[in-house]
């Protein structure tokens, strides 16, 4: 999920650990959140 930070945008697992940021815009957040998805599903296939 992505949670509006004071420095920007951060990328936040369900737990609410960090997977990334804070980033400048709402767009790099939502690359980065791709990112980590499609390494989630690469995992499950492996």
């Amino acid at each position: 999920m992505i949670v509006e930070v004071e420095g920007g945008y951060q990328v936040l697992s369900k737990r609410g650990k960090n997977l990334g940021g804070p980033y400048k815009t709402l767009e790099e957040a939502r690359k980065r959140l791709r990112q980590v998805e499609y390494f989630k599903q690469l995992n499950r296939i492996a």
